[in-house]
């Protein structure tokens, strides 16, 4: 049973940072492509940012690149997004996803496992 679970969400103003971690149990890094995908309130879902099985590649929305960074450690079995210049805009729920595949695909619905989510709020 793959079992994700995020923290590291918080209210910040903006300009500030955080930093995201999901942690994997059940699960072997290296061989899924992971990512990061938000939803705010009235919005659909939205992929951030993934990275495949290895790490060779890596996915960023536009409305996010040159602030955030996707990262993983597989020796702990964590995956990071560290979140710089933090924007009102980004306030949303965060979700951790795998999916059982190397590729990373757009669609949420691509991906089979998800954690919780965790909160992020960003203030003017």
């Amino acid at each position: 049973q793959v079992q994700l679970v995020e923290s590291g969400g918080g209210s910040v103003q903006a300009g500030g940072s955080l930093r995201l971690s999901c942690a994997a149990s059940g699960y072997i890094y290296g061989r899924n492509c992971m990512g990061w995908f938000r939803q705010a309130p009235g919005k659909e879902r939205e992929r951030v940012a993934t990275i495949s099985a290895g790490g060779g590649s890596t996915y960023y929305a536009d409305s996010v690149k040159g602030r955030f960074t996707i990262s993983q450690d597989n020796g702990k079995n964590t995956m990071y997004l560290q979140m710089n210049s933090l924007k009102p805009d980004d306030t949303a729920m965060y979700y951790c996803a795998a999916r059982s595949g190397a590729n990373c695909y757009i669609s949420p619905g691509s991906y089979n496992y998800w954690g919780q989510g965790t909160q992020v709020t960003v203030s003017s």
